[in-house]
């Protein structure tokens, strides 16, 4: 699959093991090709949901409210996975 635009920035990020561990597990639900495809995808749907919100009219002060729901059930999403993983194992 060709890259239509060519990836020349690059951010970086510490995550705890467990963390990383549940990021690739969500690779593998999710069909995704590498950690860097799932978390560049997450991005792309946070970014075009500030985006929309902006062109909606939302104010940085009602977007941070969502954005910390957002982190919440990413946090809740998380703990499931680590734990239907204990019980697994």
């Amino acid at each position: 699959m060709p890259i239509l635009k060519p990836r020349s920035r690059s951010i970086s990020i510490r995550l705890s093991e467990d963390e990383f561990v549940t990021l690739k597990h969500l690779c593998s639900v999710t069909g995704a090709r590498s950690v860097s495809d799932l978390t560049r995808n997450a991005m792309r749907v946070v970014l075009n949901g500030v985006n929309s919100d902006h062109r909606a009219g939302l104010h940085s002060d009602e977007v941070h409210p969502l954005l910390r729901n957002l982190e919440r059930k990413i946090d809740q999403l998380e703990a499931r996975i680590m734990s239907v993983e204990a019980r697994t194992r």
